[in-house]
């Protein structure tokens, strides 16, 4: 079974909002908003918000997804993630998420 990775290295599979919208967990997905507005300074996110099934996937996306730099980038660039991106390692774009979550990087490097 292969492993779900988001366009910028993101592991899809242990990701508690992916986890409680296949579940269909309100409970779960109380908590991953709470988490997350502090987490992020972003008083906007809610229970009601933490529904995806990852951004490679179809069907249902967070919101901001639509609007996701990353994402937009890999699939105006026809790409599957960023780790079919020659930039990868100096990209301005997933900088932030590769810093703070090295375990996205390594991620996109086993797809290479």
């Amino acid at each position: 079974m292969s492993i779900l990775i988001a366009c910028c290295g993101l592991n899809c599979e242990t990701c508690e909002a992916r986890i409680a919208t296949v579940n269909n967990d309100d409970e779960l997905r109380r908590k991953t908003a709470a988490k997350w507005r502090e987490m992020f300074n972003a008083p906007q996110i809610t229970s009601e918000s933490i529904n995806c099934v990852g951004c490679r996937t179809s069907g249902v996306k967070f919101a901001h997804c639509e609007m996701c730099e990353i994402r937009n980038c890999v699939i105006e660039k026809g790409f599957e993630t960023c780790a079919n991106c020659s930039e990868m390692k100096t990209c301005e774009k997933v900088k932030f998420i590769h810093d703070a979550i090295p375990e996205a990087v390594e991620n996109l490097n086993k797809l290479r």
